[in-house]
C-alpha cells in the first residue's frame, strides 16, 4: 500500500487521472440510479468508493435488470 502512495506522490498526474476516472463513472452511475428511482443504489454508489468498479457494474449490469424493452415506439395523440 505504501508503494502506491509513493507512486502517486511521485507523479501527481496519476492521482488526478485516477480521481477523474472515478468521478466520471460515479456521476454516470448516480444519474442512472436517480433516473430509475433506485434509492438504495444511489446511496450505495454515493457512499462506497471502489475507483469506478461498482459504478461500471451498475451501469452495464444492474441498471438493466428488471427493465422492460418496449419494441413499439410511443406515439403521442394529436
Amino acid at each position: 500500500m505504501s508503494g502506491l502512495i509513493e507512486t502517486i506522490n511521485a507523479n501527481p498526474y496519476l492521482g488526478l487521472l485516477v480521481t477523474s476516472w472515478a468521478l466520471v463513472w460515479k456521476g454516470i452511475a448516480l444519474w442512472k440510479s436517480a433516473r430509475h428511482n433506485q434509492k438504495w443504489w444511489f446511496i450505495a454508489l454515493l457512499v462506497i468508493n471502489t475507483l469506478g468498479l461498482l459504478e461500471i457494474l451498475y451501469i452495464f449490469v444492474f441498471s438493466k435488470l428488471g427493465q422492460k424493452t418496449d419494441a413499439k415506439p410511443k406515439v403521442q395523440a394529436k
